[in-house]
């Protein structure tokens, strides 16, 4: 999926693969960069605690505007999102959370760059280095995934309960991930 954010005249990518090898976290990172360039930034998340594409995009955008307020934790605009994605202010505990592993099989890609074409380009290149098959469906919530994401942010049946108000489980679960993205920001 990619998206054009006006605010900050940047460009998104969120993307999904299934059936990836990583043998050698620092390798895998260190070769997808290389392929993407200085053009755009690349985060790598684990697929398996991604609430849906809107939970990589809110950890975009509260990136980018971390960065314009220069309220920023990390020099870069990648690890930022990493630290949104994950509602963390350390780094280690973001990359521990929500960053990729060893013998990870599913992961998420989030690309930021200036124009749709760098974007495009950089998903391409980054699309051979990961192998695996592409494959969206990994970043929509399944079940194993509700009760994962639910544990790792600390989401209890009353919040749930609560913002449900007429929603599906789901996008309750999704606005409630998102709000504790929301509640990072304001804690800085």
């Amino acid at each position: 999926m990619l998206k054009h954010l006006q605010e900050f005249s940047k460009y998104i990518a969120i993307a999904g693969f299934r059936n990836v090898k990583i043998e050698d976290v620092d390798a895998f990172l260190e070769r997808a960069r290389n392929s993407v360039g200085k053009n755009a930034e690349i985060q790598f998340f684990d697929a398996r605690l991604v609430a849906s594409w809107q939970h990589l995009y809110f950890a975009a955008l509260n990136a980018l505007k971390a960065f314009e307020n220069k309220e920023n934790i990390s020099k870069s605009l990648a690890v930022e999102a990493l630290l949104y994605a994950s509602a963390q202010r350390q780094i280690r505990k973001a990359t521990e959370l929500l960053g990729v592993k060893k013998g990870l099989k599913d992961i998420a890609v989030l690309i930021i760059g200036m124009s749709a074409d760098e974007v495009e380009s950089a998903l391409n290149a980054v699309s051979k280095v990961v192998g695996g098959k592409r494959d969206d469906e990994v970043l929509e919530l399944s079940q194993r995934k509700k009760a994962a994401i639910r544990e790792v942010f600390e989401i209890s049946d009353a919040e749930i309960e609560a913002t449900a108000n007429g929603k599906t489980l789901e996008k309750a679960l999704i606005d409630l991930v998102i709000e504790r993205m929301a509640l990072l920001a304001t804690e800085r």
